[in-house]
């Protein structure tokens, strides 16, 4: 058997840091900050499934987002597929925003 590379994938972790690059254009935020990305999984054959939310289900800036996602993924070493699944279930609230988007919008 030939040896794979010894391309390590990134941790749920890294995603999440990487992920942070993506704003969203309404509250000019990161996805990650103000609670849009609700699950991260990264599996052994180089394929990253993200499950994500918008703000609103009319959200017109949806595609952007999704496309600024899957193009930051994309673009990781060692990474083959980029698996992205809109939901809205749980619908987001502000409630699910960290402290510092929180902050930033007035929220506290």
């Amino acid at each position: 058997m030939g040896a794979m590379s010894e391309q390590t994938l990134p941790t749920v972790e890294e995603v999440r840091e990487i992920l942070r690059a993506v704003i969203d254009p309404e509250i000019g935020l990161p996805i990650v900050d103000i609670g849009l990305v609700y699950e991260i999984e990264v599996h052994d054959d180089g394929t990253i499934r993200v499950v994500y939310t918008l703000t609103s289900l009319g959200c017109p800036v949806g595609p952007m987002i999704e496309s600024n996602v899957r193009q930051l993924l994309e673009s990781i070493p060692g990474i083959q597929q980029v698996d992205l699944e809109m939901t809205f279930r749980p619908p987001w609230t502000p409630d699910m925003m960290g402290d510092e988007a929180k902050a930033a919008l007035g929220y506290f």
